[in-house]
């Protein structure tokens, strides 16, 4: 039977509140955010619960954990379950505003296990966040058979022109093992087109 035509539910999975009690909520460095969006990653492809990818919204001088994410596209059977999207859209929750640029918030770092794909991207210059921090690199993904989506070759100039700082290669090597483990474990490999 069909969801309510009146709700959309996306959730994140169970273990994730319970993994973050026992971690620190503060993260001083990008690194240190990175490994915790990478410990996230881990965490989806060890128990099942989503594709390889992770990522965080963070107060970018705190360091202050403002809201996590995971992929969750096949278990949601939402093609838009993205982790970044799932981080930004439960950031703005908590936060109480669709801006997470708006006057009083403080500046939002958003961190992810691998670069945004053509989806994720396109949201970005309209969260409000002020950096971006990537791990592994969109042709990464591709070489285990995710469709990343057509990307302008310069997209961190892109971003960088509306006023997003972005850092690549954060603990990529990392990143990318993670990717593989994916691949190596059977994980699905969703795509819209499966290459047509």
């Amino acid at each position: 039977m069909p969801a309510a035509l009146s709700n959309i539910v996306l959730e994140l999975p169970d273990w994730l509140e319970t993994a973050l009690l026992s971690m620190e909520q503060t993260f001083n460095s990008r690194q240190a955010r990175m490994e915790l969006v990478l410990t996230l990653a881990r965490h989806n492809i060890e128990r099942g619960t989503g594709g390889p990818f992770a990522a965080a919204v963070f107060d970018r001088d705190s360091g202050l954990l403002l809201a996590p994410g995971v992929n969750r596209v096949v278990a949601s059977r939402c093609s838009v379950a993205h982790a970044e999207l799932m981080a930004l859209m439960l950031a703005q929750q908590r936060l109480g505003n669709h801006d997470l640029g708006a006057p009083g918030l403080p500046p939002c770092e958003l961190v992810t296990s691998t670069e945004p794909c053509a989806m994720c991207l396109g949201a970005l210059p309209w969260s409000g966040i002020v950096s971006l921090v990537c791990g592994a690199r969109g042709g990464d993904a591709r070489v285990i058979g995710f469709d990343e989506g057509d990307k302008p070759p310069d997209w961190p100039a892109t971003l960088e022109r509306r006023g997003i700082t972005v850092y690549r290669d954060v603990c990529g090597d990392q990143a990318r093992v993670l990717l593989q483990d994916y691949r190596d474990r059977g994980g699905t490999i969703y795509n819209g087109r499966r290459g047509r």
